[in-house]
């Protein structure tokens, strides 16, 4: 086949078989697709040294039914018991389920799918209606010694869902959606750890009509995952949203929580602060799993005044001067807008091609400025709350830029990105369908490490030929920031991606990064845990697995490297 500027790719608009691989590693709706646009698609071609003809076929698309090859490990007494506890209708053992249950979001994890691969898989999927239902059940695990795991939403990027060792599952978003408590007074909202990102929000907004509330209200929290994803999850992986650096991450969010463990129930206590010692609150958070279910947190909530936002976006001539541009932002001391992101000079390629707003006759006026393709950086920026309050961000934002050398392209790239934010993702089945992996990985850093990461890890992935590293900040605190690396590159098998995905967090960690900053760890980061932590924080961690889970039932198999070594 010839090259030809009017080729297309198949890309696949139908939605997958029911029952198939693809059904489970598919990204969010199962109608819901985002083609890479001509731009997009050229620029895939040249830097991944790719030709039409690579697109030609799609290949391990995953359309086969799922096969579990694990028969179900528990016996039909354990069945019986747990069906007699949720009802017949809320067990499930068939493969599709235990597979899909057993299953996240992680790219290592689609391509074991593709290829008829998966993971360990539960023996078993259960369903509870309320928290008495976890209740019977965790006790129940307990004393028969089954491994037992929690799946919210089922985008964890970290092996955190797969079932090593077979046992119970835990759906948690079937039934326990529920909001349970609204406080105006308190400006605070109890939840059941099931309830999905847009539902939460949704109930919020509409306070008024739903609580008689005075106002309406937001939860300030919009991870990429968002529409998929769930309270209990976000907590769970101390998650961390678009907006974070005005409204917080999910652990300045959390006021406090109620837990069933095998040791016995735990609930925090919602006071807005209290010296009573260490806070166990803190200690719940993050716990992935491993110290027992989740069954309601109340988590602060803000005023939703969408009227009053103001964005803005400019253009810097390198990546050192937006780096000191939002340094100089995140400690002005006049209050944080809610999105702040900057990108690299390789994503703010991608993303102009991507947000349509690349023309030869704008690279002429531009370069002209000193803004040159392949060195300038993008910002963008969001400020959210009070009206005044939000236009002095902005007017800050502006001065800022302007002493950096920013150049304004107005508001309008942020809305394109905003547009853009939750079906970005879906480009994922696109690419691999043609063998194209597109992942990513993030960290935490202080301001005075933050070139050395960059600069180091950037290298480590560079250093493969045709691979694409995009790399942007996008949480920002007076003390620090993260790095998010995206890179896209066509490994040759399995074992080459897991080699060069796990050679990536050797190097950040190398470097001074932390292992995650929002993904949280599951088993793809804890064999450095021991490392990154220390042994006695480690051992605290362990003490606290011991206290609230004596069996070692919760989520074992390796998750936040906790697992007692033999």
């Amino acid at each position: 086949m010839s090259a030809s500027t009017d080729f297309v790719p198949p890309w696949r608009d139908s939605p997958p078989r029911p029952g198939s691989y693809r059904a489970i590693f598919k990204w969010g709706a199962p109608n819901g697709f985002k083609h890479p646009n001509p731009r997009l698609y050229r620029l895939l071609k040249t830097r991944l040294g790719m030709a039409d003809q690579d697109f030609s076929r799609p290949r391990d698309t995953g359309d086969a039914p799922v096969r579990c090859a694990s028969p179900c490990g528990l016996n039909a007494d354990q069945v019986e018991a747990l069906a007699r506890i949720v009802g017949e209708a809320n067990i499930a053992d068939d493969d599709f389920s235990r597979v899909r249950y057993g299953t996240g979001q992680s790219l290592e994890e689609a391509i074991r799918l593709r290829r008829q691969d998966p993971g360990p898989a539960p023996d078993l999927v259960v369903h509870p209606r309320h928290a008495d239902d976890v209740r019977a059940v965790v006790a129940f695990c307990h004393q028969q010694r089954i491994p037992l795991r929690v799946y919210g939403g089922g985008s964890s990027v970290t092996l955190g869902l797969q079932a090593v060792g077979g046992g119970v599952t835990l759906a948690m978003a079937t039934h326990m959606h529920r909001i349970l408590a609204f406080n105006e007074t308190n400006r605070t909202v109890t939840v059941e750890p099931g309830i999905l990102g847009p539902d939460y929000e949704r109930a919020l907004n509409e306070a008024p009509a739903r609580f008689g509330a005075g106002g309406r209200y937001t939860g300030g929290h919009f991870p990429q995952s968002f529409e998929y994803s769930t309270v209990g999850g976000w907590i769970a992986a101390l998650g961390a949203g678009q907006q974070s650096s005005y409204y917080g991450n999910i652990a300045d969010l959390v006021v406090s929580q109620h837990y069933v463990t095998p040791a016995g129930e735990i609930r925090t206590l919602p006071y807005p602060a209290a010296a009573t010692g260490p806070k166990v609150n803190d200690m719940l958070k993050g716990s992935e799993g491993c110290f027992g279910v989740m069954v309601a947190a109340t988590l602060k909530i803000f005023r939703h005044q969408p009227e009053n936002r103001r964005r803005f976006s400019f253009l810097f001539p390198s990546w050192s001067r937006a780096v000191a541009a939002a340094r100089a932002i995140a400690q002005g001391e006049f209050g944080l807008p809610s999105v702040l992101r900057i990108s690299d000079a390789e994503e703010t390629d991608v993303a102009l091609k991507l947000y349509g707003i690349d023309h030869p006759w704008l690279d002429r006026l531009l370069a002209r400025r000193g803004l040159v393709a392949g060195r300038r950086c993008l910002m963008l920026g969001q400020a959210d709350g009070q009206r005044d309050f939000a236009a002095n961000i902005r007017r800050q934002a502006r001065r800022i830029a302007r002493r950096w050398g920013g150049f304004s392209l107005t508001g309008y790239p942020v809305s394109r990105w905003a547009h853009g934010r939750f079906t970005d993702p879906y480009l994922r089945e696109d690419l691999a369908d043609f063998g194209i992996a597109i992942d990513t990985l993030e960290t935490a850093v202080p301001w005075d490490r933050l070139e050395r990461v960059y600069r180091q890890v950037r290298s480590y992935i560079k250093q493969r030929p045709e691979t694409i590293c995009m790399t942007h900040a996008s949480h920002f605190y007076p003390q620090g920031t993260n790095l998010y690396f995206i890179f896209i590159t066509r490994p040759t098998d399995l074992a080459d991606f897991t080699a060069f995905h796990r050679g990536i967090v050797a190097r950040i960690a190398a470097a001074g990064g932390s292992l995650s900053h929002h993904h949280g760890v599951g088993r793809l980061m804890a064999p450095w845990m021991e490392t990154h932590l220390g042994t006695e924080q480690m051992a605290v961690l362990r003490a606290l697995k011991r206290h609230f889970d004596p069996h070692g039932i919760m989520n074992p198999g390796g998750t936040l490297g906790l697992d007692e070594k033999k």
